[in-house]
């Protein structure tokens, strides 16, 4: 039956614009390039599916959805939603990009929740990435060109913090964590490697386990939160330093948004480490906006990108203040902290 095209198969973005547009009752069945490529069954260059891909993993190419842009009108609402335009899809991390008005070459965003994910624009060609990142489809808006990306995914950011409070007891809430960082006016020596299940962008390492180094007696629970935050700057730092190895382009500024974002002591230490800019916008929420800014170009609310470059307001910003020298000695004792935990689960493999 599938062979036959008489079932239907997609992701959670087809499921739903199939039920909006009527289901059995005249559906649309498509998909966008930002979700289709996160099956791995398209063809990144051409934007269709991939027939050779398809036959190895025996997925009948009949079932697929159309895949479309992200910026268009899919078709109209039926029922209560009667004759609202469906307008946009869009992945979760490309939609943030959106969002953020990440338009431009070398306009990178960072999500912070339990792990980080952080997007770089590298424009209307794929750079295939040869140092453990994500090549991805950013967003297409209707007949353009589309628009790609570098990936990289950390997978324990925010879970970090939750480690701290649930598993070690040492603060209550999560907010405290700033409070108590803030007791002490460095980490001490200390750093702690979160990999907890292995590690993901840049290493790929599922040999890897949590570490706790450069501990003396000296270090107190306030420099273990210092250590705990730090974490998240200095994976996001390999992150970008992976992106220019594989782009040539470096950052000059970094938009972030995501619940970590409301801890100003990780996004003042983000920005010495990275020694750029990092913004977080008045609209936290940058998924959902990049859902509806797409939506509104389609269908016309929007006139252009300027006037959502024009609507997205910062709240905040951080500029860098540490001493080059400092940093380069930091990065340097998180790069042995980290081939610390290198090689710890010795049958990972099996």
């Amino acid at each position: 039956r599938a062979e036959k095209g008489e079932l239907a198969f997609g992701t959670i973005d087809s499921w739903l614009i199939w039920n909006l547009t009527g289901g059995t009752d005249g559906g649309r069945h498509v998909t966008d390039v930002t979700n289709a490529s996160r099956t791995m069954l398209m063809n990144l260059e051409t934007l269709e599916w991939d027939r050779g891909i398809c036959e190895i993993m025996g997925v009948p190419m009949a079932m697929l959805p159309e895949i479309r842009s992200s910026s268009e009108i899919y078709g109209h609402g039926r029922g209560n939603l009667a004759g609202v335009p469906i307008a946009s899809a869009l992945g979760d991390q490309q939609a943030a990009v959106f969002g953020q008005c990440c338009f431009d070459v070398g306009e990178a965003k960072n999500t912070y929740g339990t792990g980080s994910f952080l997007l770089l624009n590298t424009g209307t060609r794929p750079v295939l990435s040869k140092s453990g990142l994500v090549t991805t489809v950013g967003y297409r808006i209707g007949d353009e060109p589309p628009v790609y990306c570098l990936e990289g995914s950390i997978a324990i950011t925010g879970a970090l913090v939750q480690w701290f409070r649930d598993q070690l007891g040492l603060i209550s809430t999560a907010p405290e964590i700033e409070t108590l960082a803030r007791s002490v006016e460095d980490n001490g020596g200390a750093y702690i490697v979160p990999a907890f299940s292995g590690l993901f962008a840049p290493y790929w390492r599922s040999d890897a386990r949590g570490v706790i180094c450069g501990l003396t007696r000296y270090v107190t629970k306030g420099h273990l939160a210092r250590a705990v935050l730090e974490a998240t700057s200095w994976q996001t730092r390999e992150v970008v330093d992976a992106m220019y190895q594989d782009s040539g382009v470096y950052i000059s500024l970094l938009k972030a948004d995501g619940g970590m974002t409301s801890n100003n002591l990780l996004m003042q230490h983000q920005a010495d480490v990275l020694d750029v800019p990092v913004i977080r916008p008045v609209i936290a929420e940058t998924t959902a906006l990049g859902a509806a800014y797409a939506a509104g170009l389609a269908v016309g609310f929007w006139p252009d990108l300027d006037a959502l470059r024009a609507n997205w307001k910062r709240a905040a910003e951080w500029t860098p203040q540490m001493d080059p020298a400092v940093r380069d000695r930091e990065y340097r004792n998180w790069k042995k902290a980290v081939e610390r935990s290198f090689g710890w689960e010795e049958h990972a493999e099996e």
